[in-house]
Order: C-alpha cells, then structure tokens, then sequence
C-alpha cells in the first residue's frame, strides 16, 4: 500500500486482518521494520485512541513518532488556492505540507468535517491538499467522512469472536445523541463490510439518516430497529447527522437508545463502539457494563489495525 484512506488502498482486506492479528500475538514480530524511520501524527482535532494506538503501533515497529496538534502547537494553517490571507491563518498548506514530508517518512492527518458544505466536506479538501503537497506516505487518522482505522479494527474484533460456519449477521444501528456527529464512522463501517464480503449486513436507523448511497451499497437497509436487530450477531451502534439535510439532527428519536430489553430479539450479540460513547444516550449502562460489550477489547485492537497499515506501507516504501 502506498497510503490508507479508505477501503480502496487496500489490495486484500482479509492479508490486512491477518496481519494485524499476527501483530497481537506478538507485537515485536518486526520490530526493526521502521528503524530510523519518522512518523509525523498531524491533528486538526482532538484524539485520544487513534493518537495513543498509532503511536504504540509506530513504537513497536521501530519507528520515531511526533504528534503535532494543528493551530496549538504552531501556525494556524490556510487550505483555500489562491487566498489572500489577511485572517487568522498564518502558513500555507502548500507551504508546510512539502516540509513536513522532509522531516517524515509517513504522516497520519486527522481532519474533521465542518457539517456545513457537504460538497466540501465529501471531497476531502483538507486532506487532499496534505497529500498533494507532503510527498510521502499519508495514513487517514479519520477525515471529514471515513473513519479507515477504525473499520479495519472493527473487522479485527468481529473475527475473533465469531467462529462459526457460517456468515454473522451485523447491525448498523443509529443511536441518539446531544449534538450533530459526522458520518464518517458509519460510512467508513458500512464501506469496509460490504467490500469484506463476509456477513450478511442491515443498517438501521430514523427515517431522514440515510447515509450516501455509495457507502452503503449492498447492505439492508430498515428503520424498524427491532426488525434490523432480530437474530443479530453483532450490533454496531453509532450516531450520525442527516446527509441530505446535511449536518442536521431530525429529532430527539431517545427510543433508538440501546438497551438490554432490545437484545432479546438477538442472536446473544455483542455490543460494538468506536467510543467515545455517550453512557444512556446512546447505549444504556446495562448493555455497556455487560459481557456482551466488546467496546474495550475494540478499542485495544486499534493498535494491531494501526501496526498492520503501517507495517505494509513501510514495507511498500523499502520497495520503491
């Protein structure tokens, strides 16, 4: 792989899974793979489990890492071609971004939609822009409507736990939650499982959250959520913002909270998040307490997710 942004980088989903487990078991397999190599973690919003993991998967196989949290800890920086920038940003991208890629042999860029322009947002501008002036390497640490990182571990963590012969049956299920959340998580999910082609897969939400057709091709779509979790396996639960009425919260829809009650129509699923989960908002204390919840198992697999990319990317480069 020569970067990871979505589904598409990657030649074989299940060889990235393997690897990643591989990693788990025994997590210095390579660890001289990134010798004298540097990696820049650029943020333009706040992190805790992709930073932290990322940076312990880097570490691992060798690799120097430094985080750098855009508009903190240096320059606020412009994106827009041609801007006469007499307002707060202070740098170019077009400036820093080729330097950055002078002092980093890879760059993982966490950038976030603003909700607004959904044109904008779906093009990826952001994140586009660093990968056209940096030069090297870029791993997506989730941008304005993909969450890569996290559906590779997603995948991770449903392969371990479901040995049977035959396919899971996994749910997408909406959640409520205080405020406006992008879609990239539940985009990112659907993309990664529909392309894995390995359970039979239904996304269930209120009628106005459905998420761009593109993302979601091949899965059932429902919003009755107990029709949706009738036999489940697993149940993915997640908020998301309208896409049409883009950036939109249509309602209160408090009813579509997670609760024990509406386990009962499964098939003993486990509960998954990509966290951080709003506690009897989204999912009730009951469930998330519970020996169903993979939330924390999920959440210590990003770092075998984020050493397996990293892993293919510098193996990759030691090619070129």
């Amino acid at each position: 792989m020569k970067q990871f942004i979505s589904v598409e980088d990657v030649p074989d989903i299940q060889h990235l899974v393997n690897k990643a487990l591989a990693y788990k078991i025994n997590p210095y397999l390579h660890s001289t793979l990134g010798n004298k190599k540097r990696m820049g973690l650029l943020f333009l919003n706040p992190s805790m489990r992709t930073r932290l993991s990322t940076q312990v998967a880097a570490q691992q196989l060798g690799m120097e890492v430094v985080v750098f949290n855009v508009g903190q800890d240096g320059w606020a920086l412009e994106f827009e071609e041609g801007a006469i920038m007499q307002g707060h940003t202070v740098e170019h991208i077009k400036d820093a971004a080729p330097i950055l890629g002078k002092y980093f042999n890879v760059i993982g860029v966490r950038t976030f939609p603003g909700l607004h322009n959904k044109e904008e947002d779906y093009a990826e501008f952001y994140l586009q822009q660093i990968i056209h002036y940096a030069g090297v390497p870029i791993i997506s640490l989730e941008s304005a409507t993909l969450h890569p990182l996290q559906s590779l571990t997603d995948i991770i963590t449903i392969q371990e736990h479901f040995k049977e012969k035959r396919k899971p049956k996994i749910v997408l299920t909406w959640a409520p939650h205080i405020k406006a959340l992008p879609q990239c998580v539940a985009n990112s999910f659907a993309q990664w499982i529909t392309q894995w082609n390995q359970a039979d897969f239904v996304i269930t939400h209120p009628e106005g959250y459905e998420l761009a057709e593109n993302f979601t091709k091949g899965a059932i779509i429902t919003h009755n959520q107990t029709e949706a979790l009738q036999d489940a396996d697993f149940v993915y639960v997640k908020n998301w913002s309208a896409y049409r009425e883009y950036g939109k919260v249509l309602g209160n829809h408090s009813n579509w909270m997670l609760t024990m009650d509406k386990l009962q129509h499964t098939n003993n699923a486990k509960i998954m998040h990509c966290l951080p989960v709003r506690r009897n908002i989204e999912i009730s204390d009951e469930v998330l307490d519970s020996q169903r919840s993979l939330v924390t198992e999920q959440a210590a697999n990003r770092v075998w997710a984020a050493q397996a990319v990293l892993s293919e990317i510098l193996t990759a480069s030691s090619h070129e």
